[in-house]
């Protein structure tokens, strides 16, 4: 070994032209294969600023680039670009936007501010709530962006009368993103893909920035970042994708396996690295993992081998309930800890929907142990940092319409919903936006009573403080800014409990910290660039979920949120038949279900060094109990089921058949 690496890894490693993939298993070291890598190409001779690394989360992107300087020692002004697919697209757009009629200080809009435009949408369509929710349109639209289906091409693929109503709301949705300049999150991708396709001189120059290029979770990708890939890499292909088609798990989120399963078939040339050595998990917890996982026949050939042999064997443990899962767990957990050796943060319960944790905290709050429920809710879901946001969003871009019928009562300043109805007709009646009714003193004198000074007082004082944000440090205009409005006043206001409205207002404390932070880091940055990072954070939980993750606690998180992580000791709780796998993949088709028994096989790979299986033999439902079905995958995990003799794994792209149901029995332990 070289560096620390085996020969595989050696061999991705040294690896340094044309397409290669990098099949990474659970545990084999695939951040220190991707980060030496890029340090050996740099080695090599390869201009750091040549290299694009794309990753899937800001975390990853940062400790990337860390790592990659810690082995190089260069300065950063000479390092690779490393950023995830949203934040390199991006990019490309504020440099391109108006090729696509878009300004250049365009705005984006996150999962909050997209919620308030599709019910802004179905309520100007006369949609009814029943017919059609928001969350409803926008699962659609986001399903048709990420398969590049612009509005007008969405009807012809809708089928049911739900589809073809929230193909009618996409044209306006888009129309209205158009007028307000702005992207939500799937248009990043989907603009940048019509931009690389539409513009040849944009396809040109971008594809030349670089002379090599990294793909990392190369299984996630969707559609849309599939094609994006191809023609950034098609000049040079020198294209290297790391990735595990066992891990792929976000297939209802659009990514694609297929596109990890056809890589050699895109890129025939292209050299193939396998790591199947395992540094997490005992032999025993692997042996387990491998006889899943070979239930899926449309894979690629691995086994992981355990680099710690022996171990303890996985448990099996079955419960009268749920409730008494949940007390046999924390019981378990109990014991551990009192034994000494072990923290509380050791410890890990890993459930397939967000409705199984009620039962847990229950039994820990009852032990009085720690615990942490991971990925619950997030920094910018919270009212008071959508509202400060919001008046950010104005004042880097007044035209941004969500934002400002957010703040223009916020706090109240004798504007009501009246007087915003009339506005907001005016502005659809003359195709104008708010903004610029705003800033039409005969139109705001049509308005009844007081409201035309109130808006004219309100136009002015954002006018004031856009002057005032420019050259000035934003973090101490924000603090200027919440001080004009008497925020705190309004926060009090709101709460009678003094612990809640303290705990809000350093909520609001801390968005002004983020922009101080973010000030450091770019001292010529702005507004715009401060939206742009925050926004990106988002769909993240931001730093949300790191900060859970410090904390000396169980954690109790989903088996999606889990990967990429590990923990000594693992409780894969819920193995039962329409929890894992859940009710909506069994009647679906097979890549259903083998997408749910990926995800089984992520969460038994999290475990290091104990892993415990258990089920309940009734749930409740609707307040009754009812007789539950063991999982079909306990059954295949421990040898019980029929072995999958004719499903001998291969890339091919044959359709595959359901996996057998489990025998009506128990599986014995």
């Amino acid at each position: 070994m070289a560096h620390g690496l085996n020969k595989a890894q050696q061999d991705a490693v040294t690896t340094l032209s044309g397409p290669l993939m990098v099949l990474a298993g659970a545990g084999t070291g695939k951040t220190r294969v991707v980060t030496y890598r890029i340090a050996e190409l740099i080695r090599h001779g390869v201009e750091p600023t040549r290299i694009l690394a794309v990753t899937f989360t800001n975390k990853a992107a940062a400790e990337m680039l860390q790592r990659i300087q810690e082995l190089l020692r260069r300065p950063p002004t000479e390092r690779p670009v490393v950023g995830t697919f949203h934040s390199y697209c991006l990019k490309i757009l504020r440099r391109n936007a108006r090729k696509l009629g878009y300004p250049d200080y365009f705005t984006v809009y996150d999962r909050g501010d997209q919620e308030s435009l599709a019910r802004s949408v179905l309520r100007d369509i006369k949609v009814s709530g029943t017919s059609l929710r928001p969350n409803d349109l926008l699962y659609h639209i986001s399903r048709w962006k990420m398969q590049s289906i612009r509005p007008e091409r969405a009807a012809t693929h809708a089928s049911t009368d739900k589809e073809h109503l929230a193909a009618t709301a996409y044209r306006r949705y888009q129309q209205a993103l158009r007028c307000a300049g702005a992207f939500d999150f799937d248009d990043l991708l989907m603009s940048t893909e019509e931009l690389l396709e539409s513009h040849e001189d944009v396809h040109r120059t971008e594809a030349s920035r670089f002379d090599h290029l990294l793909i990392d979770e190369y299984q996630d990708t969707n559609g849309s970042q599939y094609r994006i890939v191809k023609a950034l890499a098609s000049p040079h292909r020198n294209l290297c994708v790391v990735g595990d088609d066992d891990q792929s798990i976000y297939g209802w989120r659009g990514a694609e396996v297929q596109h990890i399963l056809s890589f050699q078939h895109d890129w025939p040339d292209a050299k193939v690295v396998r790591l199947e050595e395992n540094y997490r998990s005992t032999s025993e917890i692997l042996a387990m993992a491998n006889r899943l996982i070979a239930f899926n026949k449309t894979r690629h050939v691995k086994e992981l081998r355990a680099a710690r042999p022996g171990g303890d064997k996985p448990r099996i443990e079955q419960y009268r309930d749920g409730d008494a899962e949940a007390q046999g767990v924390a019981a378990d957990i109990d014991g551990w800890l009192r034994r000494g050796g072990w923290e509380p943060r050791d410890f890990a319960i890993l459930f397939r929907t967000n409705e199984q944790p009620r039962a847990f905290e229950a039994a820990l709050r009852s032990a009085k142990l720690p615990y942490v429920l991971v990925g619950a809710s997030s920094f910018f879901d919270r009212r008071e940092v959508r509202d400060v946001l919001a008046y950010i969003r104005v004042l880097a871009h007044p035209k941004d319409e969500i934002s400002l019928l957010r703040i223009i009562n916020t706090p109240p300043r004798g504007i009501g919903e009246k007087t915003v109805e009339l506005l907001l007709d005016q502005a659809v009646g003359s195709g104008r936006t708010v903004w610029e009714i705003l800033h039409q003193p005969h139109e705001l004198d049509k308005l009844p009573d007081r409201s035309g000074k109130h808006l004219h007082d309100f136009v002015a004082f954002i006018d004031a403080f856009r002057k005032r944000m420019h050259g000035n440090k934003l973090a101490e205009a924000t603090r200027h800014l919440l001080e004009a409005i008497g925020y705190q006043s309004e926060v009090t206001h709101r709460y009678d409990d003094p612990v809640e409205r303290d705990a809000r207002w350093a909520t609001v404390e801390e968005v002004v910290n983020s922009i101080a932070s973010y000030e450091s880091k770019n001292p010529k940055g702005s507004l715009a660039g401060y939206l742009d990072e925050v926004t990106l954070a988002g769909p993240e939980f931001d730093n949300e979920k790191e900060k859970q993750l410090q904390r000396n606690a169980i954690v109790l998180m989903t088996l999606h949120s889990a990967k990429g992580l590990e923990f000594p000791h693992v409780y894969l709780v819920g193995m039962e038949e329409g929890l894992l796998p859940h009710k909506n993949s069994i009647d679906v088709n097979e890549s259903g279900i083998d997408e749910e028994r990926r995800l089984c096989y992520v969460g038994v790979t999290r475990a290091q060094d104990r892993l415990t299986l258990s089920m309940a033999l009734t749930r409740l439902k609707w307040g009754k109990p009812r007789d539950t079905v063991p999982s079909r995958f306990l059954f295949e995990l421990i040898g019980q089921a029929d072995r999958p003799s004719a499903r001998k794994p291969t890339a091919a792209r044959g359709q595959a058949r359901a996996a057998s149901p489990p025998p009506k029995k128990r599986p014995s332990r």
